[in-house]
């Protein structure tokens, strides 16, 4: 294990290709080299074999004119700045803008330099204006959803991912455990049991709908990742009623979600007060056809919504 995160580490890209430089600002390419042949913005270097490429520094200062020119400012008054004035007026601007592309822009250099500090002071800047809840939704989820499309053109290393989806579970957990020592009663006898299918590891979801059910004083049991059917069923000797909640985000496949929500039906629904809640990319290949005690839904902020909209059993 030890060999294969050395070897990982040791792959992390410092050397950044033009195309890499529009995949994580969402410049052209076209537009990069205009800006940096008529504006002298970027000095990029050249490996031994005459291949140019960007260094971390002028990802960052690419950012920051994005970030200006997306907000109004011609690219002539930009190049003009210097770093100091460059970093000043993209202060300026946030702190003014409700525009949140800034905060991404600035997790994606926290994640590219595996700098937890600066995702740790830029968070503790978002938190003191927005309830966690919105943090999730507006920056968090935005962020994920870009770390997805950077997988998929290779700008990213696995690295990378890990690195800044631990520290946004860190702050999901660390959520739920203020709500924790704060709740000690919950507004329904129903309990809520969240878990993840057998092989689906793909959690973070998951702990923030944990986050919001308890946030909405109902009774949680979190179970986490690759949980076997099997292992589900004493929670019935321990609960009347339970509502199951789960993400399929890779697993069951598309081709085993009929026959795995068939036996979860079989085993844990039929002849109790148990339902089934699931949300994720794979619910796409369920028709919703085996019970009425099974919902899908495509996110779990849908999840959550027709969760509020259902009065507490008495």
């Amino acid at each position: 294990m030890f060999n294969y995160f050395y070897t990982i580490m040791n792959n992390i890209k410092n050397q950044f290709s033009i195309k890499d430089l529009e995949n994580l600002s969402g410049i052209k390419a076209h537009t990069i080299r205009i800006w940096e042949k008529r504006y002298n913005l970027f000095s990029p270097k050249r490996t031994e074999t005459n291949i140019r490429y960007y260094s971390l520094s002028s990802l960052q200062k690419l950012l920051n004119i994005s970030f200006l020119n997306a907000n109004g400012i011609k690219i002539s008054k930009i190049a003009k700045l210097s770093p100091s004035e460059l970093s000043v007026k993209v202060r300026e601007i946030s702190q003014m803008s409700k525009n949140s592309n800034h905060i991404i822009d600035v997790f994606k250099l926290a994640m590219l330099n595996f700098d937890q500090s600066l995702f740790l002071k830029t968070y503790k800047e978002i938190i003191q204006k927005n309830s966690f809840k919105d943090v999730f939704y507006n920056y968090f989820v935005p962020f994920l959803d870009e770390i997805g499309l950077l997988w998929q053109t290779n700008t990213i290393t696995p690295a990378h991912e890990h690195f800044i989806v631990e520290l946004i579970k860190q702050k999901i957990l660390i959520n739920t455990e203020h709500i924790l020592n704060k709740n000690n009663t919950t507004n329904s006898k129903e309990t809520y049991v969240l878990f993840l299918p057998d092989n689906e590891v793909h959690e973070l979801a998951l702990l923030f709908t944990n986050y919001e059910i308890l946030n909405m004083g109902h009774h949680t049991v979190y179970l986490g990742q690759s949980v076997p059917l099997e292992s589900l069923t004493p929670l019935m000797d321990f609960y009347s009623r339970i509502t199951f909640v789960s993400c399929f985000t890779v697993k069951p496949e598309k081709d085993d979600i009929e026959k795995y929500l068939k036996q979860f039906h079989k085993k844990l629904l039929v002849n109790t007060n148990n339902k089934l809640i699931v949300s994720g990319r794979m619910t796409e290949y369920y028709s919703n056809t085996i019970s009425q005690k099974i919902s899908s839904y495509k996110t779990s902020k849908q999840v959550l919504e027709t969760l509020e909209l259902i009065p507490s059993h008495e």
